[in-house]
């Protein structure tokens, strides 16, 4: 009986109770059950039985709280969206670096205020272009091999007014090249603010293979250097994204993947306390990043109970004093595996009810997939309609109006608490293994996402999960019924991309270049030498992203993908 209630209150509840579940199994006979995708049953009616104690007063400030303060579950500023309203992005790359440029001035005119870069697939598996088919490039993103093709992208755009986030990974030539095009227009590197994107390596080698396949110790040094650079020379800049996005995407269930998200940054955080560094100063520049399922409430208790759980170890096993540390801030993309080729105009009401369920989770950011993602890269249609969702929905909907509206709902609450078990459980099961880092060698956790992927796919397949327009509601959907797709680049156009590279490269000071490589093959060889100090240092010195991934993947070791049965 929860305080304050009489007997007689109680005794009537209980009464009104039966009758609903008589009434409710009359009218449904025998009813299959159903469960999220994280396997977690779901009830027809939540109620106060579901809450442990009801929400009296203590029990609220033990599992809710209040905005900005322990358990932070309802959110971890005190104004949450009133007083800092989520940074709408896009992932944006496209073509050649002045194609970039000029996609990106347009969204910043129609609201987009969060700069995001993202490279070329060859890119990011490590190569020059002039290594790969000239057909392969800037499909899937713009081609950027040096600081001279950043500072072409970053053209006018105000990299030390809004934060810059980057698809960037091991060894981070990237955000080298931007720390150059910074410090060619004066910009000091403590007052630039932003994100290296794709600095989780363990996410890479459990759910995203092409990125680079540098060997797992020499992706842990690489990373643990970067995030020492940063912390001394840049601030304000969040050397490690945390990414739970790849192994939701490869078939991880919510509650996986926030388990196995949780696990990394424990995995990072103990590597960075062996070395030396106290959590309360480098806690504070930790940083997530999810993918949105279609799945909407299971989505928004996902994220409750992880900003939960996040301030509890921060505090219970790292010892974090500073309310910093215990913040877990997040980005949030809508997932583009739920987007279908099927009727992709139907894609724009999956993207839009995939970000309320993170503006709902109380994310920081969020990037909105465009419409016509599952077909190829995002026409500059697709784009602005995916602005003008986030647009839609803060200044028509005012979803920003209410601090964690759905905070108190019983099902909700409920929710949240089922889904903190199950992401315990995983942080537990990889504890066990003797952490994130033993996980992936061992391949437990490719088999954990695997195992989930082939289930979710058998439940498309037989038709228990439905996919409108795919198995489901069917419509004729011929090709003239269908959005019209980028064209590939102009093969002129990437001939005179490709003499200019040459060029530059030739036209570079040769010493300064071998100069350069030499110190970073040093650092990558020595305990005392920060190799990410060396990379800004090939960066400036006119070295291209090859050559740079070249000479570490000499020095380091070429990491292969562990494949299991």
């Amino acid at each position: 009986m929860r305080k304050g209630h009489t007997f007689e209150e109680s005794a009537a509840y209980e009464e009104a109770k039966a009758r609903w579940e008589a009434e409710y199994s009359r009218q449904m006979g025998d009813e299959t059950p159903r469960s999220n995708r994280s396997g977690i049953p779901i009830k027809p009616l939540y109620g106060p039985d579901d809450l442990n104690g009801g929400l009296n007063q203590d029990s609220y400030m033990n599992s809710l709280g209040f905005p900005g303060d322990g358990p932070t579950t309802r959110g971890i500023h005190a104004s949450m969206h009133r007083g800092r309203p989520w940074s709408p992005r896009l992932v944006v790359g496209l073509d050649l670096p002045e194609d970039y440029n000029a996609r990106m001035r347009a969204l910043y005119d129609i609201g987009l205020t969060g700069l995001y870069v993202a490279p070329c697939n060859s890119h990011m598996r490590g190569f020059d272009p002039d290594e790969v088919e000239p057909e392969l490039l800037g499909h899937c993103g713009t081609v950027i091999a040096s600081a001279e093709d950043m500072r072409v992208c970053l053209d006018g755009l105000p990299i030390d007014k809004y934060s810059t986030s980057l698809g960037c990974s091991a060894p981070y030539t990237l955000s080298a090249f931007l720390f150059a095009v910074a410090k060619r227009r004066g910009i000091a590197w403590n007052k630039l603010a932003g994100t290296t994107n794709q600095s989780d390596y363990l996410s890479h080698h459990t759910a995203l293979h092409m990125f680079f396949r540098i060997a797992l110790p020499g992706q842990r040094q690489l990373l643990l250097d970067h995030i020492e650079w940063m912390q001394r020379e840049a601030p304000r800049w969040n050397a490690l994204s945390v990414v739970g996005q790849h192994m939701q995407q490869a078939g991880a269930t919510p509650a996986e993947a926030m388990g196995l998200t949780i696990s990394s940054a424990i995995q990072y955080a103990d590597d960075l306390v062996a070395r030396g560094h106290d959590p309360d100063a480098f806690l504070p520049r930790f940083s997530f990043f999810f993918d949105i399922s279609i799945s909407f409430f299971e989505e928004v208790a996902k994220f409750r109970a992880g900003r939960r759980l996040w301030q509890r170890i921060t505090s219970e096993r790292f010892g974090a004093k500073d309310p910093r540390s215990q913040r877990f801030r997040f980005h949030g993309q809508t997932s583009g595996v739920d987007l279908t080729r099927q009727q992709p105009f139907n894609n724009i009401g999956r993207v839009a009810v995939q970000a309320m369920a993170g503006i709902f989770g109380g994310l920081q950011s969020l990037h909105t997939d465009a419409y016509d993602e599952a077909l190829g890269s995002p026409t500059a249609n697709a784009a602005q309609v995916a602005v003008a969702t986030q647009n839609i929905l803060r200044d028509e909907a005012h979803l920003d109006d209410v601090i964690d509206p759905l905070g108190g709902s019983y099902y909700v609450e409920k929710l949240t608490d089922q889904m903190e078990a199950e992401i315990e459980a995983v942080i537990k099961k990889i504890d066990a293994a003797g952490g994130m880092y033993r996980a992936t060698e061992s391949g437990l956790v490719q088999n954990m996402i695997g195992q989930s992927a082939l289930d979710w796919q058998a439940k498309i397949d037989s038709g228990k999960q439905v996919i409108v327009g795919v198995n489901a509601h069917v419509m004729d959907d011929t090709p003239s019924d269908r959005p019209a797709t980028r064209e590939r680049l102009d093969p002129g156009r990437v001939e005179a991309y490709l003499a200019r590279f040459e060029s530059y490269k030739r036209d570079r000071d040769q010493g300064a270049v071998q100069h350069a490589l030499d110190g970073l093959a040093r650092a990558c060889n020595s305990t005392d030498e920060n190799t990410y100090g060396h990379v800004i240092k090939c960066a400036l010195a006119g070295v291209t992203h090859g050559e740079i991934c070249h000479r570490v993947r000499d020095e380091l070791g070429v990491g292969q993908p562990l494949v299991v049965a």
